[in-house]
């Protein structure tokens, strides 16, 4: 049996940012998400959102891809919020993500970043966090929407 340890850290948005995820949705979409990922064999760490954009902590199993289990985690979701209706407006996800692998070393710091996100996004935006984290990541800004 193979031991693999493969931590990805996986952001992306509502489509266009726009400010989906209310108080009333939140709870329940992460619920719901760590629900349906127990199902499909995707190991959620850490999990948080805001009004406009996600952050997932994962563990990949040997058989899965990260453009997959986005796949799976984004589609299901989408879908998930339009058929319960929780909101008035379809509910999406931009096409695009960032996924950062994580050294087991900043496992820790990755749980802590993702928990506060709230407070995080007092005093920055998501625009402003993600063109940080393609910079920092050197990532091409052209590449993306």
């Amino acid at each position: 049996m193979p031991y693999t340890k493969v931590m990805i850290h996986l952001i992306w948005s509502t489509k266009n940012r726009v400010p989906l995820i209310s108080k009333k949705l939140k709870p329940l979409l992460i619920s719901h998400i760590k629900e349906n990922s127990i199902t499909k064999g995707i190991y959620i760490d850490s999990l948080n959102c805001v009004e406009d954009h996600i952050h997932i902590l994962i563990s990949l199993g040997t058989e899965q891809t990260i453009a997959k289990t986005a796949m799976l985690i984004k589609g299901e979701s989408a879908f998930w919020v339009n058929k319960q209706k929780i909101i008035s407006q379809k509910f999406e996800w931009q096409d695009e993500y960032i996924a950062l692998s994580v050294s087991y070393l900043a496992v820790d710091k990755v749980r802590q970043y993702i928990s506060i996100q709230e407070e995080h996004h007092l005093k920055k935006t998501f625009n402003q966090e993600y063109d940080e984290f393609l910079v920092a990541q050197g990532f091409s800004r052209r590449n993306f929407g």
